[in-house]
């Protein structure tokens, strides 16, 4: 090849000549009349010069992709603004792809579709707004399938899953070459970047290649603005924290001084009183201390602070809600803490300030609630321990064994109690084996109160307490160890019963009278044997027989004595006439009108509810009685 030859090729090649000029040479030597020798030489230069061409074009082509790949890794290292990056690599990206549009979108996790972020190069609205779902479209198939797709056609490329929206957008971006890779962390997708050209345009792997480095870049930049911003986050979250765990430590030192004062309030012996001092001594308020059925052990504070039937109903509800999380609640101006011990309420601490109670005023009124249940606990063990010397004593009584009677009053009065003075003596039946243990523990404390004696015996309970009126005692003991329990209580009472060699046949009498009202029906209720009218009578020890007939037939028996009327003899020929009228009259040989008049008699001294079967029934028994005793009496017996 000659040197003339090389020199007009490399001149081309120097000012970078489209291919179109490397023909010029050929033309201007086929004018001219060269022979084939020099035709050929001068094809095979100008195919050498375009070879160097696109070599040449190749390596600058490359050297602007490093450039950008450098900026990018340079805008990375200086991260400031992620949405100025993700722009610069999306406006490079059109760029060095030589394409009409350049795009990108990220993925939604929540929404589960991929949505426009940054375009370059657009002009639709629509197109901006893009939202692409799952493996529609080819952005779709791209973030799905995390493989880059390319396509020269896209609306009329039959491999991708197409939708009228999307289409519809498309095509009034005037969109038709399209290339989407996918923006990878890891194996997860989390966006597709795209260059799209507005004519068909195949994009080549060079193409695919620039772009997915580009897309890496762009991941990585928006992981580092993730990053960044967990790490700002984080600090800020840090300074709040120390700030936080310096408040925590002066209140932490706050709570712990109460706690101490409190814990040495009760090694010298103090009460729930001077624990509930402390708490409004550091807190201010009143302090309520209630025991487990709202009745008041203590207050500290203004004394004529008092609690209203609606706020001790939201205290006990709330009480119970709060048991588990052993945390103080607001109700209003109220703070409640419980005083519990596993599944059990001892009691509740109620506190009443006009301002917000802090944390650490919090935790002092639930370690208060803590100390409190362990002085009722330590006081439930030596409620428990006496009740169990008052159980041994009232065991014994009621056993009937021979005693020496002064030991057994030397006993007595140990546990305050005199057994020479009149008492009930009272048997408490539950349904539940359940509430074996609550019963015996409410017997006991109020035995202790009211100064008798309590025993748990199998499925009963046993009392013996002041008093010469066997039924108001029953109907008060069913009434308030029911409402303790929760559940019906069954009480039969015998007595009063003076000295301890009685107790023993009243106890088996309050046993029957509690046997009798279970077997009438009457759960919950109380009763002694005068109140069960000839039931009693049949139960009784002493068979009251005047006080049956008193009760039954007192006041026609006096009218009759009174005034010598026949009233009681009209009663009997009217049950034993089946309460026929007529035959009534016919056998007391009287006008019926008469009968009327003597029954009418009767109902104003019996009481309206004369005829009813359960007051007919004891009056014709008081009145067999009454025969009896009058056949017995004229017969000398």
């Amino acid at each position: 090849m000659s040197r003339m030859t090389c020199a007009v090729f490399l001149e081309l090649l120097a000012r970078e000549a489209s291919p179109v000029e490397f023909e010029g040479p050929l033309v201007e030597a086929r004018a001219a009349g060269a022979g084939p020798e020099v035709l050929a030489e001068l094809e095979a230069a100008k195919l050498a010069a375009l070879r160097v061409r696109a070599v040449m074009r190749r390596h600058a082509r490359r050297e602007a992709q490093l450039q950008a790949l450098f900026d990018t890794a340079g805008d990375l290292a200086g991260l400031r603004d992620l949405d100025a990056v993700l722009e610069a690599i999306v406006r490079r990206a059109r760029r060095l792809l030589s394409a009409d549009t350049a795009y990108m979108t990220l993925n939604d996790d929540e929404r589960g579709d991929t949505y426009m972020r940054v375009t370059d190069g657009s002009v639709s609205a629509a197109f901006r707004r893009l939202r692409l779902p799952m493996g529609a479209g080819l952005g779709g198939l791209v973030a799905q399938t995390a493989m880059p797709y390319t396509s020269a056609g896209y609306l009329g490329d039959p491999r991708f899953r197409h939708r009228d929206f999307i289409d519809s957008a498309v095509a009034e971006e005037g969109l038709v070459a399209i290339l989407g890779v996918p923006m990878r962390l890891g194996g997860r997708v989390i966006g597709v970047l795209f260059a799209a050209n507005r004519r068909e345009r195949p994009f080549d792997q060079e193409d695919v290649a620039l772009l997915g480095s580009l897309a890496a870049h762009a991941a990585v930049a928006i992981d580092n603005a993730r990053l960044l911003e967990e790490t700002r986050t984080a600090l800020e979250e840090l300074s709040a924290a120390n700030e936080e765990v310096r408040a925590r430590s002066t209140a932490v030192e706050r709570a712990a001084q109460a706690h101490d004062r409190m814990t040495a309030l009760v090694v010298r012996g103090g009460g729930v009183e001077d624990v509930a001092a402390v708490v409004t001594e550091v807190l201010g308020g009143t302090l309520h201390v209630l025991d487990a059925e709202g009745r008041r052990l203590a207050t500290a504070g203004d004394h004529a602070d008092v609690l209203t039937d609606e706020e001790l109903h939201g205290v006990t509800a709330s009480a119970r809600n709060i048991r588990a999380q052993g945390r103080t609640v607001r109700r209003g101006d109220l703070w409640i803490a419980s005083v519990s011990t596993g599944d059990e309420v001892l009691g509740t601490l109620v506190l009443r300030v006009p301002d917000e109670v802090p944390d650490d005023g919090r935790r002092i009124l639930e370690r208060a609630a803590l100390v409190t249940a362990l002085l009722l606990l330590f006081r439930r063990s030596v409620a428990e321990a006496e009740g169990r010397v008052r159980g041994d004593l009232l065991d014994d009584l009621v056993s009937g064994r021979e005693f020496d009677a002064d030991a057994l009053k030397a006993r007595a009065r140990r546990v305050g109690v005199d057994v020479e003075a009149p008492h009930v003596v009272l048997s408490a039946r539950y349904e539940s084996p359940d509430h074996r243990s609550r019963a015996a523990f409410w017997a006991a404390s109020h035995a202790t109160v009211e100064h008798g004696l309590a025993a748990s015996r199998g499925g009963e309970v046993v009392l013996m307490l002041p008093g010469d009126d066997p039924g108001a005692a029953a109907r008060r003991v069913a009434k308030e160890m029911g409402a303790s329990l929760n559940a019906p209580v069954t009480v039969g009472a015998a007595g009063p019963v003076h000295g301890p060699g009685q107790v023993a046949a009243a106890s088996r009498e309050a046993g029957r009278c509690a046997e009798a009202l279970l077997a009438l029906g009457r759960h919950g209720e109380g009763a002694g044997a005068a109140d069960l009218g000839f039931v009693g009578l049949l139960i009784g020890d002493d068979r009251d027989v005047d006080g049956f007939l008193t009760a039954g037939l007192g006041p026609v028996l006096d009218y009759d004595a009174r005034r010598g009327t026949a009233l009681v003899h009209t009663l009997e020929t009217y049950f034993g006439s089946g309460c026929n009228l007529s035959k009534t009259a016919e056998r007391l040989h009287i006008h019926v009108n008469t009968v009327t008049q003597r029954l009418d008699r009767v109902g104003r001294l019996l009481g309206d509810d004369w005829q009813s079967p359960d007051r007919a029934l004891e009056i014709q028994l008081a009145l067999r009685l009454h025969r009896l005793r009058a056949g017995s009496a004229s017969h000398g017996v």
